[in-house]
């Protein structure tokens, strides 16, 4: 892996050129190996946190990993293209437009012990901006390449704060375009509730019934681009305990394992349905 930055990366995507970077200031990664027309992205599997930022952060280190998406990268690590946030959303969150990236409140609770500077605030936008010229770049370059792209918008969720049972995965699809891709959405959702994992868990699959797909990171690339399908995939936490901050490597192993095969082939049905090609 490479450390590059943005101008470089956005220049290697522009001449095709197969390479793995972390950016400048190592704030996301982004890996291809093989230009396709699928992409999977990490957006909040990021941890860290700006040190200058420590003593003036009212929640806890705990806090912070609780609200994270942690192992949402090792689940598509395997993939040809993927890009992942490397900062936590606390400092800035890439799922959020840069109006609401930078919390003041989070989850109910004062984020600062004073309010951030607006240098502060510029520096952590300037990375959120900087993230988003990346994939513009590379959803761009895809679609010119391809036709039609689909994106893999993987995300988990804490499930004991629902009173209710949760579904293990949920699709969220409120901002895509259902009446083309719907076919696309129910053979992606229907393909995850086939999982086998540990720990005796049934892989229930649903479509909004946690979340509904009202990130960025989807009604950026949904409305700046008409050909490529986002995916927004929430897990909901089983392959860890929420509680103790233990990860469950074996549940992360039997999801990546899976989907290794699971993205693969929705992808290359989402190519012959919209490209027309027979890979």
């Amino acid at each position: 892996m490479k450390k590059l930055s943005v101008n470089q990366i956005i220049k290697n995507i522009k001449a095709e050129k197969c390479f793995e970077a972390v950016a400048a200031d190592y704030s996301f990664t982004i890996k291809i190996e093989e230009y396709v027309p699928y992409v999977c992205g990490a957006v909040h599997d990021g941890h860290q946190f700006r040190k200058s930022l420590w003593k003036n952060c009212l929640h806890s280190e705990y806090d912070r990993w609780f609200e994270e998406d942690p192992c949402t990268k090792e689940f598509v690590k395997s993939h040809p293209i993927v890009i992942a946030g490397c900062d936590s959303r606390f400092e800035y969150d890439l799922n959020r437009d840069p109006e609401h990236a930078v919390f003041d409140e989070a989850w109910g609770k004062q984020l600062w012990r004073k309010p951030l500077s607006p240098i502060a605030k510029r520096k952590s936008l300037k990375k959120h901006a900087r993230f988003y010229e990346v994939v513009r770049a590379l959803i761009n370059t895809l679609e010119n390449k391809f036709g039609h792209v689909v994106v893999y918008d993987m995300h988990s969720y804490n499930w004991r704060r629902w009173d209710r049972e949760v579904p293990v995965i949920n699709l969220g699809t409120m901002n895509i375009d259902n009446d083309r891709f719907g076919e696309m959405v129910e053979n992606w959702r229907a393909s995850l509730s086939q999982l086998k994992l540990p720990r005796k868990v049934e892989a229930t699959s649903k479509i909004n019934d946690t979340f509904y797909g009202n990130g960025y990171f989807l009604k950026f690339i949904t409305q700046n681009f008409n050909n490529t399908l986002v995916l927004a995939t929430e897990f909901k936490k089983i392959y860890c305990d929420e509680l103790k901050q233990v990860i469950f490597p074996e549940v992360v192993d039997a999801i990546e394992e899976q989907l290794r095969t699971k993205v693969k082939e929705h992808a290359a049905l989402f190519d012959k349905t919209f490209n027309g090609t027979n890979g």
